[in-house]
């Protein structure tokens, strides 16, 4: 049975898609634990309801990044997880963290990468005038937002479009793809070829 840690820093939307999807569909996995880097935030209390144990390790109780990337590392080894799924975890992990955990560490991103790598990505998105915006998923790499792109939601830019309105529709496109993807890497069916991944179809249940 594969194994599935999830990193939050806020109200936790894609952590309740995916929770609720592993529910529903029953993956037969185990959901070991949510790690916070902040106290308080919502997305704990999304992690409880369901039953899922949480921690918090507050990157502010520590001198530097590296420290915290340990701490957060040695915590998530604990768990013995298969897959870790970063659901708007607001953290620039370093190479030493992301290359403990190659392959493993999937994470969602309001911009069709490699468009709007980092912040503010729907405010860019009105601003450049692009005519398209939308998520992508996709592994964690040590470039910024740039690992192989496991799958890409598009919505079109609107003329009277705000940030809010942007980013709503946005939103629902992020809760629709990234559990199939998390599903799937812990069935093992991505497979990677440079910068290029596939998805394989699950496989149909026999009646």
């Amino acid at each position: 049975m594969k194994n599935l840690v999830l990193l939050i820093s806020g109200r936790g939307s894609n952590l309740q898609s995916i929770l609720q999807a592993e529910r529903e569909q029953g993956w037969g996995i185990r959901v070991r634990g949510v790690i916070s880097n902040r106290a308080g935030v919502a997305g704990l209390e999304v992690a409880r309801s369901f039953g899922v144990p949480t921690q918090v390790i507050a990157h502010t109780d520590f001198a530097s990044r590296e420290a915290f990337d340990l701490a957060l590392a040695e915590a998530i080894d604990a768990l013995q997880p298969d897959v870790i799924a970063l659901c708007g975890f607001m953290r620039v992990l370093g190479a030493a963290f992301v290359d403990r955990f190659a392959g493993r560490l999937v994470n969602i991103h309001p911009s069709l990468l490699p468009a709007f790598t980092g912040l503010r990505t729907h405010a860019r998105a009105l601003e450049e005038g692009v005519k398209w915006h939308g998520a992508t998923v996709h592994l964690v790499s040590n470039a910024l937002d740039h690992g192989p792109i496991l799958a890409q939601a598009a919505v079109p830019v609107l003329d009277d479009d705000t940030v809010e309105m942007l980013s709503a529709r946005v939103l629902f496109e992020e809760h629709r793809i990234y559990p199939p993807v998390v599903r799937a890497m812990l069935e093992g069916r991505v497979q990677i070829d440079g910068l290029r991944a596939r998805i394989q179809p699950a496989a149909e249940s026999s009646s």
